[in-house]
């Protein structure tokens, strides 16, 4: 019984290190002739990449948040792994957004609710300068703004 269960583990390893069990349980790209669905822009992995920039996070600092490994973010970015139903639902809600918003659903424009996160970090890190210096940054704001408005 012992020399089976070992057999057993070295099996499960062998399998591991060849990736066979990976590519059983996780969702690949469909090798399906499929037409296109045509909804929103890009595809679901742009989309996430966009999202997860605008509110600032890094893909580690948002598979830390789901709970799962950066490399299976970046490959849902990239469109190697396809996203399943909960995953989908899980990144929404660490992303602060939507499903539909995801899945590219929703026809209107993308209007950021929440300031990005990347943002807010430099604002605290402003809001700690010296008053002469925090004054000479914001006027060069105010000016870069007020060039951009042309």
């Amino acid at each position: 019984m012992v020399s089976i269960m070992l057999y057993d583990i070295a099996f499960v390893k062998l399998l591991l290190r060849k990736n066979y069990i990976l590519s059983l349980s996780m969702p690949r790209v469909s090798k399906a002739n499929l037409p296109s669905l045509n909804i929103g822009n890009g595809t679901i992995g742009q989309r996430i990449a966009r999202i997860r920039k605008e509110r600032g996070y890094t893909q580690k600092e948002l598979a830390d948040k789901i709970g799962i490994e950066r490399q299976i973010i970046s490959s849902y970015e990239t469109g190697k792994l396809r996203l399943y139903d909960e995953m989908v639902a899980r990144i929404a809600i660490a992303l602060g957004v939507t499903t539909d918003e995801v899945l590219g659903l929703n026809n209107k424009a993308h209007i950021q609710t929440k300031p990005s996160l990347r943002l807010m970090r430099r604002i605290l890190k402003i809001e700690e300068l010296p008053p002469s210096q925090k004054k000479a940054l914001l006027r060069t704001i105010d000016a870069f703004l007020k060039g951009s408005e042309k």
